[in-house]
């Protein structure tokens, strides 16, 4: 009797996470910059990117950080001002936001080759900006790439300590895995995620970014990258101080002045090791750029 009870409600809980995990997804895909997006076919699955500014214009190529609800929205705020001197061409990388999301084994050095391979195939001489995690996978492409310039922001090569083969394994699988991550992405972890160290003042976090974070995590196939950005194999293995340091293009690290994943005196110590110039962004946290765009803005026209 008690097995029977067991394998009813197991059975029960099995069914009411299927019908939350359908009722869990997002209808379509607003573009994430206010324009239609265009497609760069890329080892054999669709890429979406927005352009912006006139074509004529030195290009500037605008690389969003890695997270669960990761896409080029993040310079939302920005992308208007920068077009009006800027070719601006801005991906939504491979699995996140307007892009293809197929169940693949996401890697660092994946995004490390594409980053190479976009900035080959479709700009020139950019000026690159990457957040974060890509900061490190745009820093390896500019050293094989020419490139005008690089400006990080709150660049680093690890957000997970080591890989966690389980951890992917698990966010992967169909029922547990995508009821594990829904709970991950709903709309009060993504506040609290942005609030904690995403925007320095949690009343800066809009109810349209929330949902917005939200539409873009709640895709077809969204949780297969974050699944390998959470168990820690979208990291790098770039010496970002080292590997700066051998550039020959300037680099600007812009900083966050209340980010603590690391914190601002581990930025000024890379640029001052690796001859970059630093800027820390008051009242800023990770996501300066989104947080106060008009520092942000003035930061990277006096740089």
């Amino acid at each position: 009797m008690r097995l029977r009870t067991l394998a009813l409600g197991t059975a029960t809980a099995i069914g009411g996470l299927l019908a939350g995990n359908r009722t869990l997804r997002a209808d379509g895909f607003e573009p994430p910059l206010d324009r239609e997006q265009a497609t760069y076919r890329w080892r054999g699955f669709d890429v979406a990117y927005t352009e912006r500014g006139d074509p004529d214009d030195d290009d500037l190529v605008l690389l969003h950080g890695m997270n669960a609800a990761g896409s080029s929205h993040e310079f939302v705020h920005v992308v208007e001002t920068l077009a009006e001197e800027y070719h601006v061409i801005a991906p939504d990388l491979p699995g996140f936001g307007g892009s293809q999301r197929p169940p693949l084994l996401y890697s660092g050095s994946l995004y490390t080759a594409f980053v190479t391979d976009f900035l080959r195939e479709q700009s020139e001489r950019p000026v690159v900006v990457a957040s974060s995690l890509t900061a490190a996978y745009a820093t390896r492409a500019a050293s094989e790439l020419s490139v005008a310039e690089l400006v990080l922001v709150c660049p680093t090569a690890t957000t997970i300590p080591g890989e966690h083969p389980f951890v992917r394994s698990l966010l992967r699988s169909p029922v547990l895995g995508e009821g594990l991550y829904n709970l991950l992405t709903s709309k009060p972890s993504i506040r609290w995620f942005l609030a904690d160290h995403g925007f320095s003042d949690a009343e800066t976090v809009t109810n349209e970014w929330v949902e917005y974070d939200w539409q873009t995590a709640h895709q077809p196939n969204a949780r297969f990258a974050p699944a390998s950005f959470v168990a820690g194999f979208l990291d790098s293995d770039a010496d970002l101080e080292a590997e700066l340091d051998t550039l020959d293009a300037p680099v600007e690290i812009v900083w966050g002045s209340e980010a603590e994943m690391p914190d601002p005196e581990v930025g000024r110590e890379l640029a001052d090791a690796a001859g970059a110039s630093f800027t820390s962004i008051e009242g800023t946290d990770l996501l300066p750029h989104a947080e106060r765009p008009t520092a942000f803005l003035e930061a990277f026209e006096s740089r």
